[in-house]
């Protein structure tokens, strides 16, 4: 199997879960909401966001499109890099490290770009696919299906911390998703990595 054929399958792949995995959260739940997984270490728990990886966001519609139009720029880029490395024969491991960037890259366009189109509210009533009255919002300001949650750690300051004395502590906080972890892992796996993936080639 050709890298091309690797990197389009492992792409497709983070796709589809990604997405399935948004599409039954957003049709299922709502906003607030959430599933015990593993004990109180492993939740499902519903989020949205207008903007960045792991819940970080830029305030009001103009930061927001401005996120979309950086994030398609961005996801340009990289796919350009990507067919780089295709025509130069890189590592296999590089090239599904950032594939794993774009797949997730691109997980996270769709819902920007075609969520609020698509779906009603998730606020107090479980969102509807393609509603009558269409969706909630407009091209590319859709905000961004968040669920992964692990709080591993649940507990508060010592009383005689000069910070943040008696108030509460969690590890992990952010919640997450799968487009997220994608990233994430690629980028994580190319510094890990990088002497071994942009070395000499053998």
């Amino acid at each position: 199997m050709s890298d091309k054929t690797k990197s389009f399958l492992l792409i497709l792949l983070i796709l589809l879960v990604d997405q399935t995995v948004k599409i039954l959260v957003k049709t299922n739940m709502v906003i607030g909401q959430e599933i015990f997984v593993l004990g109180k270490w492993f939740r499902i728990h519903f989020l949205e966001n207008n903007g960045m990886a792991f819940g970080m966001e830029m305030g009001g519609n103009t930061g927001k499109t401005l996120l979309s139009l950086f994030r398609i720029m961005a996801i340009a880029a990289i796919i350009w890099y990507l067919l780089w490395l295709f025509k130069t024969k890189a590592k296999t491991g590089l090239i599904l490290c950032v594939s794993a960037i774009v797949a997730g890259a691109l997980g996270n366009l769709i819902d920007s770009a075609f969520y609020g189109m698509i779906f009603s509210e998730s606020w107090h009533s479980i969102a509807v696919l393609f509603p009558a009255g269409g969706g909630y919002s407009s091209f590319l300001h859709g905000r961004v299906v968040d669920m992964l949650y692990f709080p591993v750690i649940e507990t508060k300051w010592p009383s005689w911390s000069p910070i943040y004395s008696g108030e509460e502590f969690i590890f992990f906080r952010p919640v997450f998703n799968i487009a997220d972890s994608s990233i994430f892992l690629g980028v994580s796996t190319i510094l890990l990595f990088n002497k071994k993936f942009l070395g000499d080639r053998q």
